[in-house]
């Protein structure tokens, strides 16, 4: 792979949809797409692979809901059992309906705590870091295609200004 992209500027989402599937179509290597909001359907036309969040997310609930159940068998059959409204305390299955709020709760609350934090680690987003946007037009109307280059300078950009693009730089990656 060269060390050189074009960066291909969109004014549209529906001329960058169309231009991220002719260039796949004519396979040529899309680095990045940047884009000031989310394009529905953008993830499919550049291939990429299914996100596993939703895999996170489920394992992060069933942590929770482990820790909700160890936590209030701790809490109220073992260390300090108390008779609340008559409920028996000897066994946590004979209170679990009472329990099914915090339960509830606690398994929301792991996994979306720990899926927001599992997103900004695998997407290297920390606190006070500087943007990456190699344009700041991308952040407010304008749409980013970066297409790395083989050698083939002329017939890229030349291929790119005919998807629709208004404006093309050739940049080093960085």
């Amino acid at each position: 792979m060269s060390s050189k992209v074009i960066q291909a500027m969109y004014n549209d989402d529906d001329v960058l949809m169309s231009a991220v599937k002719e260039t796949r179509a004519a396979h040529h290597h899309i680095e990045e797409v940047y884009t000031p909001f989310p394009v529905h359907g953008l993830d499919k036309a550049m291939g990429l692979a299914p996100t596993r969040l939703a895999i996170t997310a489920f394992i992060y609930g069933l942590l929770g809901l482990s820790f909700a159940i160890w936590m209030m068998n701790f809490m109220m059959i073992e260390d300090w059992p108390q008779n609340i409204g008559g409920k028996p305390n000897v066994t946590y299955f004979k209170n679990m309906p009472a329990f099914v709020p915090i339960m509830f709760e606690l398994t929301v609350f792991f996994a979306a705590h720990l899926m927001v934090i599992t997103f900004y680690m695998r997407s290297k987003i920390w606190p006070f870091k500087e943007a990456e946007n190699p344009d700041p037009r991308t952040t407010d109307d304008m749409f980013l295609m970066e297409v790395s280059v083989d050698g083939n300078e002329q017939e890229l950009t030349s291929f790119l200004k005919g998807t629709g693009a208004v404006e093309i730089k050739i940049t080093e990656k960085h």
